[in-house]
């Protein structure tokens, strides 16, 4: 398995092409990392976050770079210009290729990372209003909520009715951070928070997120 990876990066370096092949080649490669994210935040993830840098610790740049050349190769009408491809391939040109991908893998992981410590530090916000004030509104994240014979009611037009009238504040508030919490145990993002409009069912507070699934 090993001698096959070894063959595949091999023909990488035998090919040497005009440069219009140069720039296509370049650019395919960029393409198909900013096309594979999903793939890559994929690959961090699994690896724990971890992010040590170098090329021997990418997660994606081969692959992308084998990808594109078999591409390459693919396309009807490169056969006739790869056969005339016999001289060594420009070391520094894809080494060049190669810290860009290097560069681009590098920038989007740094990105979710920023995304992901923003959203913990709207989660922690939230969670503090919720425990320092009046009971704020999850929908509308404004105005407090208001809970009267088990009605939750809010400014912005949230009404809820009665599901339980021994329903009471530090009953909802409690129900609200538990689902926070457990949501946060298995995902970093920030859910929202709606309101369902069932057809002959009372309405119901709905917890969504689009890092994960509907509570």
């Amino acid at each position: 398995m090993a001698e096959g990876s070894g063959s595949r990066r091999r023909s990488l370096y035998k090919l040497v092409g005009s440069p219009p092949w140069k720039e296509a080649f370049r650019q395919g490669c960029l393409e198909r990392m900013r096309t594979s994210r999903d793939r890559l935040l994929n690959k961090y993830r699994q690896a724990g976050g971890n992010m040590s840098g170098g090329p021997q610790n990418t997660f994606l740049v081969q692959e992308v770079m084998e990808e594109e050349w078999n591409a390459l190769q693919s396309v009807e009408s490169w056969p006739e210009a790869l056969a005339q491809l016999e001289e060594p391939l420009d070391l520094a040109m894809l080494e060049e290729i190669q810290q860009e991908l290097i560069d681009q893998e590098q920038s989007i992981i740094s990105e979710y990372e920023r995304s992901l410590q923003f959203d913990e530090e709207c989660l922690s916000v939230m969670l503090a209003e919720w425990e320092a004030n009046s009971l704020i509104c999850p929908v509308c994240t404004k105005y407090n909520l208001r809970i009267a014979s088990g009605v939750v009611m809010c400014q912005c037009g949230l009404y809820i009715p009665s599901h339980s009238p021994e329903m009471t504040e530090q009953k909802f508030r409690a129900c609200l951070e538990d689902s926070v919490n457990e949501h946060g145990a298995h995902c970093p993002h920030t859910p929202a928070f709606s309101v369902t409009e069932g057809t002959g069912e009372k309405s119901s507070l709905l917890m969504s997120c689009l890092g994960t699934f509907q509570w």
